[in-house]
């Protein structure tokens, strides 16, 4: 008679590589997930510009429609402009957010994070310089509008308020949702999703943006995060991580005494 326990590391280790190659399918299903989510969001930042760029009436009468309801509002009721001016200009604005940023970077340099910290300043820096860049050469103007309630320099598309807060709150997010209890992640990412919306509310009810301004900003920043974290994702794969899904951020091992993966030594 065959003695079941000899057959156990047998099984064991067929079962260990099952599962291994279980998750390498899912890892790499993420990376396609993210690779699709970057190229549908180019593809959509690609088309809206030429909309833009052709100046596509029904996407005009948009614009110039959201612009002037906003407006009128705004110059009727000073208290709301007032939080308006408060939550762009203070809360929101681009110099905030990337000061934030900016520590949560250094604490993760603290925290010998290193890639981890690499991805967020990049992500932040790419973010604002594809920005500058594609606000120069498309070189459109901001509205026009009587008896304004704001001013803003510069060109008007794509919002950078919008797109630094879609690079800003996705790299709070990504890098701090394994700090957070599980059952808190689903209303971080909610705040998050508003802080995003609100923002390009605001620039679009004071009047120096118009509503293609906007969100062509949401999708230049969520082009840049996708691209970004198809990045990490890969390096990931590279180091031998598992799985994990992006409700658990980036790098789950930041919770551990030592995110970054030690190198083996013989």
């Amino acid at each position: 008679m065959h003695d079941p326990t000899a057959l156990r590391p047998v099984r064991d280790r067929r079962a260990r590589r099952e599962r291994r190659r279980q998750a390498d399918r899912r890892f790499g299903t993420r990376l396609l997930a993210a690779a699709g989510v970057a190229a549908v969001a180019a593809v959509a930042f690609g088309m809206l510009l030429t909309l833009v760029e052709g100046q596509w009436r029904p996407l005009s009468h948009l614009d110039a429609l959201a612009a002037q309801d906003l407006h009128r509002y705004a110059m009727h009721h000073r208290e709301w402009t007032a939080v308006l001016h408060l939550l762009s200009d203070r809360v929101w604005d681009p110099v905030t957010l990337r000061a934030a940023v900016a520590l949560l970077t250094a604490w993760l340099v603290y925290r010998r994070a290193w890639r981890l910290a690499a991805w967020a300043a990049v992500t932040a820096v790419a973010g604002g310089l594809v920005g500058l860049l594609v606000k120069s050469v498309v070189g459109r103007a901001r509205p026009v509008l009587q008896d304004p309630v704001a001013h803003a320099p510069g060109y008007s598309f794509p919002s950078g308020h919008a797109m630094t807060a879609t690079t800003s709150f996705a790299i709070f997010m990504l890098i701090l949702a394994p700090l957070l209890p599980r059952a808190w992640r689903i209303a971080g990412w909610c705040v998050a999703v508003l802080c995003v919306l609100g923002t390009g509310f605001t620039r679009v009810a004071l009047g120096v943006h118009w509503f293609s301004d906007v969100l062509g900003g949401w999708l230049l920043g969520l082009t840049i995060v996708a691209f970004t974290a198809w990045a990490f994702e890969a390096w990931r794969v590279d180091v031998g991580r598992s799985y994990t899904p992006v409700s658990d951020g980036l790098e789950p091992e930041l919770t551990e005494a030592t995110p970054e993966p030690r190198l083996r030594t013989r």
